[in-house]
């Protein structure tokens, strides 16, 4: 067991050796802009074709419906805003989630302000949403609809197909923020009603700088970055190709890699779960059990004192967590998804994110649980919220 023990996969993970070793030539002997026509630029179009291919293999899709972008925010904004602008003559409503990640609710927030209707369904005390509120939301003039695989806080997963089937039912597009869940959950995009899918390599041990957004054929989207003629003229931008090339590997040995690992994480994650329940009173997790929950991520709220506090202190200790989302970690106020569940303010403060790993093992989760306790009763003594 190492001192320091990363609990934040969720916010962020490591490149893996296979996927540096993959991207290295990269950057010294294959360096050529995939635009040029010379031999320097087609070996690196080679490389980047592959990797679309190998990428488009693990999801269930075909080459032509992978488009690169330079993250998962990029991806969500270019899924919800270009087709709201490509589409918008159809209608000009757009259906999306409470406890969406703020890519997706600030993307919907300024095309409010562009004149389109945005609703916001509520979820379940578990993050859930319901699809017989999606089924009556959609109106005539609904365009699309964008709902979230997995929680990023909480972990909860959607019942994707049901919703992406009565999105087809009602003719509306379906798109679908997988940034937690690709290379984590199986996805099929063969088998799935899903028009659009967003995902990040970062967050399965590839690179960071990269992500890719599937269109399904037949999907018109205008785009939001304007220059070159990339990505079949709808994202400019010079290829970041090492990053695309340790993409497809990262994924790539995701997938080979996914049963072993879910079984693995689920059961560190329970034990983990578990232990914090038993031995610290007045805790609450945050989500489902089971198989509708992330199999990598816990999240408790323990009353009485402040997250902050006890991320300080755990880091201290070489232990690292988060109370949240990565994105709004610098932000006083409590998190959008706790309140949505239902949470008071006071409680959502309360709120510990810890997201497992590959690398993560037995012996650490031991550690979490022999210290944890004790952060959570020194906070607590300190506390004039404590009634003991």
């Amino acid at each position: 067991m190492s001192d320091k023990i990363y609990l934040d996969h969720a916010a962020t993970t490591a490149v893996r050796q296979e996927v540096l070793d993959a991207m290295l030539p990269f950057f010294t002997e294959h360096f050529g802009n995939p635009m040029s026509v010379h031999s320097f630029g087609r070996e690196v179009t080679k490389a980047v074709e592959a990797s679309r291919e190998t990428i488009a293999n693990c999801l269930g899709a075909e080459p032509k419906e992978i488009m690169f972008t330079s993250s998962g925010t990029e991806a969500d904004n270019w899924a919800i805003r270009g087709f709201a602008q490509a589409n918008s003559k159809n209608g000009q409503h757009i259906i999306t989630s409470s406890i969406e990640h703020h890519a997706v609710l600030h993307t919907c927030e300024q095309l409010e302000k562009e004149g389109f209707e945005v609703t916001y369904l509520p979820v379940d005390s578990e993050g859930f949403v319901d699809p017989k509120n999606l089924e009556e939301a959609i109106r005539p003039d609904t365009i699309l609809v964008s709902i979230m695989h997995a929680n990023n806080e909480i972990g909860t997963i959607q019942p994707i197909e049901e919703l992406g089937t009565i999105c087809r039912d009602k003719k509306v597009a379906f798109h679908v923020d997988a940034v937690q869940s690709a290379g984590v959950l199986p996805i099929n995009l063969k088998e799935l009603p899903v028009d659009m899918l967003s995902l990040s390599a970062h967050k399965f041990y590839g690179p960071k700088g990269i992500a890719a957004l599937y269109v399904k054929k037949g999907t018109r989207i205008k785009p939001i970055i304007y220059g070159g003629g990339q990505e079949r003229g709808l994202r400019a931008g010079t290829h970041n190709h090492a990053a695309i090339v340790g993409m497809a590997k990262a994924l790539e040995l995701a997938i080979s890699e996914q049963e072993e690992y879910a079984k693995k994480i689920t059961d560190l994650r329970d034990m983990l779960i578990d232990g914090i329940l038993e031995k610290i009173p007045h805790t609450r997790l945050n989500g489902p059990r089971g198989d509708k929950r992330l199999p990598n991520n816990v999240n408790v709220s323990i009353q009485y004192i402040e997250g902050e506090g006890i991320l300080l202190h755990l880091d201290m200790l070489g232990i690292a967590a988060s109370s949240g989302s990565a994105c709004t970690s610098g932000s006083l106020d409590p998190s959008h998804v706790l309140l949505a569940i239902g949470l008071s303010h006071e409680i959502a403060h309360g709120s510990l994110r810890l997201s497992l790993g590959r690398e993560n093992t037995e012996e650490e989760i031991k550690r979490v649980l022999e210290v944890l306790p004790k952060i959570v009763k020194n906070l607590r003594a300190m506390s004039p919220l404590y009634q003991g």
